[in-house]
């Protein structure tokens, strides 16, 4: 991975105090979050990787947990006309990209996300310019600007079987920005695809060795890996899937004990579908040698129910978007949905 690559990151990092979570009473923030979704006919759309008060609340006013597609779905057919997403700033952007004529807020609009954050734009375009003839396909873990500039968008629980398609249709392919992700579905499909170089810097922490080390302390335990991991760690997963995939691997297994390696947030939907079962963070080493996220993303943390009551309260943290961004994304997050509709 590019120093470049590193040094953004590292830029971008929250600090330690905006990471430190709710510190007014939990039921009382919640209570009046409540009070406002009513009065504002909105609703809470989070991410799997989200603080568990967040999660909790969603579920307890109608709102919705799940991926980042999920999510923007649910945002499209719900009757709710505000929006509250809790993710990082793409989520947001996509739910507005699918929800324009709604109002899409998020807790923090400086929750980011690496692969976003290592895809710019301009730099992209170059990219693609510089390769020409391939079809572009973009992982939803990026900003409105690029996807308008992609062919296809897609999620990690079809990457497999839309390259395996387009290969099969004998196109070659540009996939950015997770290597990592980009690595497994060239293996997986036989593909000619040429890769960006990003990485989600907590799939990126998981660490073969120390899973390994880990695996011998829990024999029984069964691996759930998220592709976005190294191939060193992939190999030796028992499951490889999305969040809502390994979710759903835990629910179906006999086992009795995971060892999970992708963020701990998912550990909140994990335990409340297997109540019986025990679910074991995966170990890490820091990425780049320098930053530390032990399987928690730190963009994700940035929200909370003080600043998801504050964008409620004031309307503060809207996503807004330009109009010929959305129509041009638009276009190949619809190609997505019909090929999930058809696979």
């Amino acid at each position: 991975m590019s120093q470049n690559f590193l040094q953004t990151i590292e830029k971008h990092l929250p600090i330690t105090d905006v990471l430190a979570g709710d510190k007014l009473n939990t039921a009382q923030l919640s209570a009046e979050i409540k009070k406002l979704l009513t009065e504002k006919n909105a609703a809470i759309v989070a991410h799997y990787y989200t603080d568990p008060s967040i999660q909790k609340l969603a579920e307890e006013t109608g709102g919705f947990i799940g991926d980042s597609l999920e999510m923007a779905r649910f945002g499209a057919e719900s009757p709710a006309k505000t929006l509250i997403v809790a993710g990082v700033r793409f989520m947001g952007e996509t739910s507005k990209i699918l929800s324009p004529q709604k109002t899409v807020l998020m807790p923090d609009l400086h929750a980011e996300c690496s692969l976003d954050l290592g895809c710019e734009p301009a730099e992209f375009k170059k990219f693609c310019n510089a390769n020409p003839g391939r079809i572009v396909v973009v992982y939803a873990n990026t900003s409105a600007e690029v996807k308008a500039m992609a062919d296809w968008v897609v999620t990690s629980s079809i990457a497999v079987d839309l390259i395996k398609h387009l290969t099969e249709r004998g196109e070659k392919i540009i996939w950015a920005p997770d290597r990592y992700l980009g690595d497994y579905i060239t293996r997986q499909s036989g593909g000619d695809v040429i890769l960006w170089d990003a990485c989600c810097i907590v799939h990126a922490e998981f660490d073969a060795t120390k899973i390994i080390a880990l695996q011998k302390l829990h024999p029984d335990a069964k691996l759930l890996v998220h592709p976005e991991s190294k191939a060193e760690v992939i190999a030796l997963a028992d499951v490889v899937g999305s969040t809502s995939q390994l979710l759903r691997a835990a629910q179906q297994s006999q086992a009795k004990k995971f060892i999970v390696a992708t963020e701990t947030g998912i550990f909140y939907k994990m335990q409340q579908a297997c109540p019986d079962k025990e679910f074991i963070a995966a170990a890490t080493e820091p990425f780049g040698g320098q930053i530390n996220c032990e399987a928690s993303c730190p963009w994700m943390k940035m929200n909370n129910l003080e600043n998801l009551l504050d964008a409620l309260k004031t309307g503060s943290n809207e996503i807004i978007l330009a109009d010929e961004i959305v129509k041009k994304a638009l276009i190949p997050l619809t190609r997505m949905l019909e090929f999930r509709k058809k696979n």
